[in-house]
């Protein structure tokens, strides 16, 4: 029998529950965190350690932080994706590229049994669950939290009960940090109607003078910061995320439709992805034509909602990439923004492929590129369809 299983280790009460629960039933556990940019180098250390201490045979971190802006974020930021134009996937895109990641460690050491520690009602059973089903291999998958109906007091006994500590300090509210943005869930977001107070995000703001701020963009992508060019784009979207969590930027409440076919709502804090996302979309504006404006948000729609439900892996993610890419090839320049505590304004743009170009006239001022016969004459064919249809079904009065 082989009794090794990889665990989707991230530290937490329920995936350390499953490290002893495993152990009782035999396994020998290889505990995988699997690092998106969520995680200090102090935290892995903990982590770790933590893993160790109560068992784990061996403990791994996979660093695939930079595969997933390549592979994922910088389409969310191509496409301006936001979840009911609100939540810009700050964990749940995250999903579906630690689930590869384990799965690749299980095949190189050729381990073909999984476990995570998600519960049954939420969306992450699903995304894990999805990528590990679709693989062609074959992989039991083990999740104790979902299959025993565990409380958290449960879980905590449980711990007690081996020897091991864990206290609740601090653990009213389960937090998922990533790259992308920080999403808190607790008793308020439980309900419709309240939210979650001050000290429940993890930062402050500390800043109260406005501050101006430059980003520039190359072919979609944010590539500098006031005129400083950053290595990655991983390192530009850290720092944007340490400027932005200083003046408390990008706080909201998301609600939305699950996987799972219940209404779900969360808090998130994402001052990084929010500030990028919106100052993209006014340089596409300025940079794009009418139609592919049109149709980029069509399908932006479907990616982001197919990211969200785990489908990473469908076929036609790979299409709607190869579309969202084609269609940034103007997108460039620099978009100009003012940061205040909780908000941040968009100012203006500079851009070569600008298309409110003064050669062809100023809207509402004055037109140079045709004459008033022309516009009367285009007016007259622009409306007569409308005409024709009233002509024959106005009714009289």
């Amino acid at each position: 029998m082989n009794n090794k299983i990889v665990l989707a280790y991230s530290g937490g009460l329920d995936t350390s529950y499953c490290i002893l629960h495993l152990i009782d039933e035999g396994y020998e556990v290889h505990a995988v965190s699997v690092n998106t940019g969520g995680f200090s180098n102090e935290e892995l250390v903990e982590l770790d350690q933590r893993a160790m201490a109560m068992g784990a045979a061996r403990y791994e971190c996979i660093d695939i932080t930079e595969q997933y802006y390549d592979d994922c974020l910088r389409y969310l930021i191509y496409g301006n994706v936001l979840r009911s134009n609100t939540y810009p996937l700050s964990v749940s895109s995250e999903r579906a590229f630690q689930a590869m990641a384990i799965l690749k460690y299980a095949k190189t050491h050729g381990i073909n049994t999984i476990a995570h520690g998600s519960t049954g009602a939420g969306n992450d059973q699903i995304r894990f669950d999805t990528v590990f089903i679709s693989d062609a291999d074959d992989f039991e998958i083990i999740t104790p939290i979902r299959d025993k109906k565990l409380s958290r007091q449960e879980e905590i006994d449980y711990i007690h009960s081996k020897g091991f500590d864990w206290s609740e300090q601090k653990k009213n509210y389960s937090i998922n940090q990533g790259l992308w943005g920080t999403s808190i869930g607790g008793k308020e977001t439980l309900t419709s109607r309240h939210t979650i107070p001050e000290e429940a995000y993890l930062s402050e703001a500390k800043s109260v003078i406005p501050l101006d701020l430059e980003i520039t963009f190359e072919e979609g992508e944010p590539v500098a910061l006031d005129g400083e060019k950053y290595k990655s784009k991983v390192s530009l979207i850290q720092k944007l995320n340490e400027i932005g969590s200083s003046f408390a930027i990008g706080r909201d409440m998301h609600v939305g439709d699950t996987i799972i076919g219940i209404k779900g709502r969360v808090a998130f804090e994402a001052p990084a992805a929010l500030i990028i996302i919106k100052a993209h979309h006014l340089l596409e504006k300025h940079t794009q034509s009418k139609w592919q404006s049109y149709w980029k948000n069509q399908l932006s729609e479907w990616y982001g909602m197919f990211l969200h439900e785990g489908k990473y892996r469908e076929p036609v993610m790979r299409n709607i990439e190869t579309f969202l890419t084609d269609t940034q090839s103007t997108v460039n320049g620099s978009v100009y923004l003012k940061l205040h505590p909780y908000r941040f304004e968009l100012i203006g743009i500079e851009s070569p492929n600008d298309l409110m170009s003064a050669k062809f006239g100023s809207y509402g001022e004055e037109n140079l590129a045709w004459s008033a016969d022309d516009a009367k004459g285009f007016t007259k064919i622009f409306s007569n369809a409308d005409r024709i249809y009233q002509s024959i079904n106005q009714k009289n009065e």
